[in-house]
């Protein structure tokens, strides 16, 4: 692997990590109502469902994928569920509740399982590392090294993003201030996470 190689990674990398999926929005939610320290700890749920990931696409288990149409079927289906509950939830959240300190917010070890659970349930997470990371690496060369090095890489500028929708939820937490703003801003996220279930129960294998 030569230096313009992990050039051209970090950047196309990089655009994968920033762009607004769930997760991504679902730290932007945690940070409005809990603080961006929290949000950023909670989205090492998320890094530790990637490690899993990365680890399958370097070791080849994650062609299986691309085999099974039953197993693609049944993660999917599940990740899908399990984004529209989520949802759901944003959906039906008290307006009133301020958030930050709130007794009946949820535990850092929950919101990290949140983001955990998220990141796992979408095969399209798998097939991003099957796909994407194997174009930058050397046949030639130490595979496993490879891997480790541009999962690494991979994973600190996904901390990155994680930092980024964290802070710019908190500024929306001051912009949103009353409740009736609150309200907007969950079901504005509702709604993409919604979509994005959807989208994930219909995508198809490619």
């Amino acid at each position: 692997m030569t230096l313009s190689t992990i050039l051209l990674f970090i950047p196309a990398s990089f655009a994968l990590n920033m762009a607004p999926g769930p997760n991504n929005l679902l730290s932007m939610a945690n940070a409005k109502r809990y603080g961006v320290k929290v949000a950023c700890c909670a989205g090492i749920g998320r890094l530790v469902a990637f490690v899993g990931m990365i680890t399958l696409a370097a070791t080849g288990l994650a062609t299986v994928l691309h085999t099974s149409e039953k197993l693609f079927l049944a993660i999917k289906v599940v990740g899908g569920l399990y984004l529209l509950w989520l949802a759901f939830q944003l959906w039906t959240a008290d307006p009133t509740d301020g958030g930050v300190g709130s007794s009946a917010g949820k535990g850092l070890l929950q919101l990290a399982r949140q983001e955990f659970l998220l990141a796992a349930g979408n095969p399209k997470a798998i097939l991003i590392f099957t796909a994407f990371l194997p174009q930058f690496v050397d046949p030639s060369g130490s595979i496993g090294l490879q891997f480790l090095i541009l999962g690494s890489l991979f994973l600190m500028l996904e901390w990155i993003a994680i930092g980024t929708y964290a802070v710019f939820g908190k500024v929306l937490r001051h912009w949103f201030s009353r409740p009736a703003m609150r309200q907007l801003f969950n079901r504005i996220c509702a709604g993409f996470l919604g979509s994005s279930g959807v989208g994930l129960l219909l995508a198809r294998r490619e």
